[in-house]
């Protein structure tokens, strides 16, 4: 799994931190569950605010 993927690493964010409002994340935070993921594979540099935007909106949208 790349930072591309931002659906498949927001289903898994949801299954993996059901607590979790993904309205009230920190970018530092994701970043790092991201990274934390079975299966994520890619490089911290190839992370970017936009991803991280990307991941959390398709998180969000997981959420609701």
């Amino acid at each position: 799994m790349k930072w591309t993927d931002s659906q498949r690493i927001a289903e898994d964010l949801y299954d993996k931190l059901p607590d979790v409002d993904p309205k009230t994340i920190r970018f530092t935070d994701l970043m790092q569950w991201v990274m934390d993921l079975d299966g994520f594979d890619d490089e911290p540099s190839h992370c970017g605010e936009k991803i991280l935007e990307a991941i959390q909106l398709a998180w969000i949208e997981e959420a609701e």
